[in-house]
């Protein structure tokens, strides 16, 4: 499980507190029955004779006992002694090394994690790994991050982010994120093998999850796409690609980066899926439609069920159901864009944008 380490620490000090307390126990029914039924006392007299015996608090005996009385109230003073000493030092480590204040933090996690929905795992926080989540940040999309190094987590968790410490390739530490109800799962994991296993994890946990995998090299991007990744990246060739066109058109790449990154650019692209029960436009054309006069909003591509990419859609282009329209323009515009072509339902590509994200 996630948090593996600390919650095994946990149960082991639960565990012994337990142990104690069932300890501790045992010894006031050996002493309540030992002079209720050996010494013949009223039960109320055997009981509170135990108990201010264990507690030591120096009274008299209840009632005058013999030398073999005495010496078991001496053997049950012992077992007293050690039952409550062994509880006070294991609380008192618990206490002094943070557990219990750890625990109470991984509950709160715990429940902040399963309310989690329509939201983006983020795999991995390494140099790639910060980059994305400083722009899902940014945008103010949902996420938590997972990574199985501790410090990794930690300073996760000290930039503000939602993040636990686990291992992601394993089936237990996805659903305990809540992989079922997730959008993405972002894979930024530093080997193919542990991206690999991830996609595989996912995929079979939730097959309808976006997938989006990190590869070092054209084999590893092959392997992860036949293993269900719906997009693999490789840092390497995709920088590669970014500084030659930067080199080549710096004029395109700065409108592109001006449009796809940045808290406080003044155009965003997004895409939105039409739903045929819930988008009135369903048959028209992009002219019928009236989508650019309605809201301003630019339609630049459109990606087709069958995977057929349009771009630059004429006016007769006709919108079919489960088309994903990539347009852009303004925060506004595209708001209003999303609640022309969704106005029944709230597709996960059609939120609009949040004010953060302006």
């Amino acid at each position: 499980m996630a948090y593996s380490a600390l919650e095994q620490k946990l149960r082991r000090i639960h565990r012994e507190l337990q142990l104690g307390a069932l300890a501790l126990v045992g010894v006031v029914c050996a002493g309540t029955l030992w002079y209720w039924l050996v010494e013949g006392w009223r039960f109320i007299d055997a009981l509170y004779m135990t108990v201010i015996t264990l507690a030591t608090v120096g009274f008299m005996e209840v009632q005058p006992l013999g030398d073999r009385g005495r010496a078991f109230t001496v053997a049950l003073i012992v077992m007293g002694v050690v039952a409550i000493g062994y509880i006070a030092n294991r609380f008192a480590d618990a206490v002094v090394q943070g557990y219990l204040q750890e625990g109470i933090r991984i509950r709160q996690r715990r429940r902040v994690m399963n309310s989690l929905n329509q939201h983006y795992i983020l795999c991995g926080f390494g140099r790639t790994g910060r980059q994305i989540a400083l722009e899902f940040a940014t945008q103010g999309i949902p996420f938590v991050v997972v990574d199985a190094d501790t410090q990794a987590a930690q300073a996760a968790q000290d930039m503000g982010y939602m993040a636990i410490q686990g291992d992601a390739t394993l089936d237990e530490t996805l659903q305990l994120l809540s992989i079922e109800k997730a959008i993405c799962v972002v894979t930024a994991l530093p080997s193919d093998a542990e991206n690999l296993y991830t996609v595989l994890s996912a995929k079979t946990l939730n097959p309808q999850v976006r997938v989006i995998a990190r590869a070092s090299n054209e084999e590893a991007i092959q392997k992860l796409q036949r293993v269900g990744a719906d997009a693999v990246v490789s840092p390497y060739i995709t920088g590669g690609k970014r500084m030659a066109a930067s080199a080549l058109r710096p004029q395109v790449m700065d409108f592109v980066d001006g449009i796809l990154t940045g808290g406080d650019r003044p155009f965003y692209m997004e895409e939105f899926c039409i739903d045929a029960e819930s988008c009135p436009f369903v048959g028209q054309t992009l002219r019928r439609s009236e989508l650019r006069s309605r809201t301003g909003a630019l339609v630049l591509a459109i990606h087709r069920q069958d995977r057929e990419l349009i771009v630059g859609p004429t006016a007769d282009t006709e919108l079919r159901s489960q088309d994903i329209l990539i347009c852009m323009g303004t925060a506004e515009q595209l708001q209003h864009l999303n609640q022309l072509l969704s106005p029944l339902s709230n597709h996960p590509l059609q939120t609009p944008l949040s004010p953060e994200r302006r």
